[in-house]
């Protein structure tokens, strides 16, 4: 025989059937199940398979921290592994499938594991595949990646959304069960905001399936009569089927919400799931307590299950597990499963108390004690117990109650650690302060009267508790049992992972004494309930092994997530296009009016190109190129980061930022500028003006914008917190175009107010205020990428893209033509810049050819650093030019730099290409390299080996500068 469901009770609506299938046999269940106990009513016991031995394996609880009926759930991109049954509601239509199997649940292979078990023993990966070498890469390691994992994720898009949220509270209360509720009825009745979160698709907590009575009628009842109350006040929300995972500073929750997991697929406009952030001034932590199993032999057999998940079973869902069950357990609670049991009509063969003294009722059901459980007989399904006296029991189920835990996981999230309580044997939550406090169960009070009076003083946040029902209490007696050590078969403690009782032991043995290292060891509460069930036996198995106390031992770390969240919820809808804001420059709409083609530069959009017909993006580049250095032309830097500072110490405190001093610099000029990271590694280059005394406008590398804000950021405030300065990020403020080509003077003149433009008037590398188009206040830069005579010219954002059609039309007769980023590669590669390839965050001011940069009369960051002999010896690679010997050959960035003669090795690289472009103005490709003393090596011979693309050819050290050495156009 097997489970079955009940003929009356239970909170399930009878009259609602509704269809499902399990590895592709069709059942029905009703309104109300879970997959779980829909299952169970269906008769089917067997729902998964161990991770190690493939053991057959059933549901052990009723909740979340369910490790072993894991499934498949849904198909296509719907497909979600490791879906607990006992959380999933049924609902029509409903698909899932068992895991971890081969070919079928019933006929699995992999329990042959089963067989070796006496090799799989705790840390045997680490013991074994060891030898012959030569099988790891070919055998080992394909056999160890196929089996790992449980359940298969799907390949295809997930269709459904999700989204983010945000409430704010002044109690949060976590947990609907008697606690939770008096909780937010104290503190709702006295006007606060209060939200109501709870994991299950119902609240109500443990009074949805235990036989209480409150105030003088049903739990259930009464519990229903309080939320209604609770649902009808407008400053109360309920958030049923939401997940508390997580707790962070400020009093901050993350919680996930399940809005529409109990349906085959969302409404078009609802999401899946909703991922909250709870700003909560106050939180009561009301979760309860998860009861414990006993590891004895086979109690991992289908059949074999926690005492209140068999009474929440039969209460609840009206599902017996079997028709006959022998109860085991060393505390009170064990006997409240025989009571409940026997009610429904399930024959309890008797009590299994290993206390001798206990004097819990047993409604007439035989209690023996003194005793128990040594192992269950059955493969796939409970036959009989076997008690330590030797006595043996037929049954079809077996409860187990070895005491409880209270849910202290969210209490730790911040690091402080639970403490050991003597007299319940359980961990307590941690002292956490007012603003996070625990309550009722999960506190450590055990009778219903403690955690009313609880709930309702810690929810009076005015100091004046509600009135506390009355209730019927139960006694709370517990006495020590972690491990029957006269099973013969294999009790388990983690049961997904197959860790038993005996692999704690071992790993003392073996010198993992410290619970962490045992954990890692033996993979005890490493499984996806991350020990919620099994961790207080490991402690206490551990303790016993090495003569310490539980408190000694100590518990393993807990960490968010209380549960497992999918992807999808902390994504929210920031998936493929709305992954991230895209972020258009202010000439986006003129670059597109030109035709360009965009590339995505970080999160801004870049013109990269601007094709012409037939043209792809190098023959567009290379015309690009052309025209600018024949004529003129306007490209789009905006990207650029721009950083206003200000201030009586602004000079002083960029000093401190950048290796060269910029306090000297006069007003009216710009200066070329290299940052250093705290380790003498280049960060960060670019030009800072001096617009007046107090006054600096810095530029940044587009990529870097960010984080050189950052710096700046923490170098006022940690390091030079003295200094008068302000500084604000001005990028989005201000649009920039640099204007270059030996036309670009006359084509500026047309549009500059009141400036006749000579070398005297705007020198090389010239900062000025100017007007533009009648009265549109600008900043005219004399600086130069390209190495042009060429100007940036910065206006307000809203005046960009009327500012670029301004320059367009004044340099028509020019031939005036807009160029990208790939033009603007080119022609800096041609004169030998450095920009992002050199700037790879392993290169010093030396290896770019800026040593005398690095002022030697003033401090900054990164300059005591930059001096070590490492960073100093002249045979680091530098920057140097690097271009083929037969113009005809084509050389590719990435592509390693060899000794001609030398075979391709770690031992004969000397360096690589960091930048390549093809360039029109010497009909060639030439590049910038990093190589092993490279400015000692100009004129050299070496192959330039691409191991990628199986190529190899001549090619010649040179000068970083390729064209126009003398920079004769940069001052045209």
């Amino acid at each position: 025989m097997s489970s079955y469901r009940l003929a009356k009770g239970g909170l399930i609506d009878r009259s609602s059937e509704l269809a499902f299938t399990f590895d592709g046999k069709r059942f029905t269940g009703h309104t109300g199940d879970t997959l779980a106990s829909a299952l169970l009513a269906n008769g089917v016991t067997l729902m998964g398979r161990s991770f190690k031995y493939h053991r057959p394996r059933s549901v052990i609880t009723a909740g979340a921290a369910e490790p072993n009926a894991l499934v498949e759930l849904r198909e296509g991109g719907r497909k979600e592994a490791n879906t607990r049954a006992t959380m999933v509601e049924l609902y029509d239509g409903l698909v899932a499938k068992s895991q971890n199997r081969w070919p079928s649940l019933e006929f699995d292979v992999g329990a042959i594991n089963s067989l070796a078990s006496s090799i799989f023993v705790a840390g045997f990966y680490y013991k074994t595949f060891m030898w012959p070498k030569s099988f790891w890469e070919k055998i080992y390691e394909p056999l160890i990646r196929r089996a790992a994992g449980l359940g298969t994720a799907s390949k295809l898009p997930d269709p459904d959304k999700y989204e983010k949220a945000y409430a704010h509270c002044d109690l949060l209360v976590i947990g609907s069960g008697p606690t939770g509720l008096m909780a937010a009825l104290a503190a709702a009745r006295s006007g606060k905001r209060v939200a109501l979160a709870d994991e299950g698709s119902a609240l109500g907590g443990s009074l949805l399936f235990e036989r209480e009575e409150i105030g003088g009628q049903p739990g259930h009842d009464w519990a229903q009569g309080v939320l209604g109350e609770l649902a009808s006040l407008p400053n109360v929300t309920l958030m049923p089927r939401t997940t508390v995972v997580g707790w962070f500073d400020g009093n901050v929750f993350g919680a996930v919400e399940r809005v529409n997991d109990h349906v085959a697929a969302p409404d078009p406009y609802e999401p899946r799931q909703r991922y909250w952030r709870i700003i909560a001034k106050r939180a009561v932590l009301a979760a309860g307590a998860e009861e414990r199993p006993v590891a004895f032999g086979g109690n991992d057999v289908p059949g074999v299950m926690l005492a209140s998940a068999m009474r929440n079973y039969a209460n609840r869902y009206a599902v017996a597990a079997g028709r006959s069950v022998v109860v085991f357990g060393n505390n009170d609670c064990a006997y409240r499963t025989a009571r409940d049991l026997k009610a429904h009509g399930v024959h309890v063969e008797a009590i299994i108390d290993s206390r001798k003294d206990s004097s819990a009722d047993a409604a007439g059901v035989p209690v023996l004690r003194g005793r128990m459980i040594a192992d269950v007989t059955g493969g796939k399904s409970v036959k009989a117990v076997h008690l330590t006296d030797g006595t043996h029991i037929s049954c079809e189920a077996v409860a187990m109650s070895g005491g409880w835990s209270p849910i202290v996981n969210l209490a730790c999230h911040k690091g402080a650690k639970p403490r050991w309580d003597a007299k319940l044997l359980a961990f307590l939550p941690p002292e956490t302060g007012a603003a996070f406090s625990a309550a009722g169960s999960a506190a450590g009070r055990m009778l219903l009267s403690e955690c009313l009076a609880d709930g309702a003083a810690k929810g009076a946040l005015d100091g004046r508790p509600i009135e506390v029902p009355a209730c019927r209490d139960e006694a709370f007696n517990i006495a020590p049992l972690w491990w029957v050590k006269e099973t013969h078969g294999k009790a388990f403690i983690d049961y997904q992972n197959d860790a038993t009782a005996k692999d704690l032991p071992l790993a003392a043995r073996e010198g993992y004494k410290d619970i962490e290292l045992a954990k890692r060891y033996t993979t005890t509460g490493m499984a996806t309930d991350q020990g919620k069930l099994g961790n207080v036996n490991a402690i206490a198995i551990m303790a016993e092994a090495t003569g310490r106390t539980m408190d000694q031992v100590g518990t393993t770390t807990f960490r968010p997530f209380y549960t497992p969240v999918a992807f999808g919820a902390f994504a929210g809808p920031f998936t493929g296009h709305h992954f991230q804001p895209v972020r258009k420059t202010p000439l986006h709409d003129w670059a597109e009016e030109q035709g360009a083609v965009f590339v995505e530069t970080g999160l801004w959009m870049r013109s990269s190109w601007f094709p012409q017909e037939g043209e792809d993006w190098l023959a567009s580049a290379s015309r690009e190129v052309l025209a600018t250095r024949s004529g003129v032309g306007l490209c789009d830097v905006s990207t650029l980061g721009k950083i206003d500072v200000q201030g009586r110490d602004a000079g002083a405190f960029l000093d401190k930022l950048y290796c060269n001093t910029f306090s000297t610099l006069a007003v009216g000029k710009a200066r070329y500028g290299l940052m250093l990271r705290e380790d003498g590694i280049v960060y960060d280059d670019g030009t800072t003006s001096r617009l007046a005394e107090d006054h600096y406008v810095m530029t940044t590398t587009t990529a870097n914008a960010a984080k050189v804000m950052a710096q700046m950021e923490f170098a006022h405030q940690a390091l030079f917190p003295d200094l008068d300065v302000t500084y604000v990020s001005v990028t989005e403020q201000w649009a920039q175009m640099a204007v270059a080509g030996p036309k670009s003077r006359p084509t500026l003149q047309k549009i500059v107010d009141h400036l006749v433009m000579t070398d005297e008037t705007v020198p090389y590398m010239a900062a000025i205020e100017v007007t533009i188009l009648g009265g549109i206040p600008a900043r005219l830069f004399r600086l130069s990428f390209s190495g042009e005579h060429a100007y940036e010219l910065a206006v307000p954002a809203d005046y960009g893209s009327m500012a670029a059609r301004a320059v367009m039309q004044a340099g028509a007769e020019f031939g005036i033509v807009p160029y990208g980023v790939e033009a603007l590669s080119i022609m800096r590669i041609e004169k030998g810049h450095v920009a992002g390839g050199e700037l790879n965050g392993t290169t010093t001011a030396g290896d770019l050819g800026m040593a005398k940069m690095q002022s030697t009369k003033k401090d900054f960051i990164g300059r005591m650093m930059a001096q070590r002999e490492g960073l100093t010896d002249a045979k680091r690679p530098c920057v140097v030019g690097i271009r083929p010997v037969d113009a005809s050959d084509r050389i590719r960035s990435g592509a390693h730099i060899l000794k001609t003669g030398d075979k391709p090795s770690m031992a004969n690289d000397q360096g690589y290409i960091t930048s390549v472009a093809w360039s029109p103005m010497l009909d060639m490709w030439v590049g910038l390299a990093l190589i092993a003393n490279g400015r000692a090596r100009h004129g050299e011979i070496v192959q330039i080996w691409d191991g990628l693309r199986g190529a190899c050819v001549m090619g010649e050290i040179c000068d970083p500068m390729h064209f126009d050495k003398e920079n004769k156009r940069l001052h045209a």
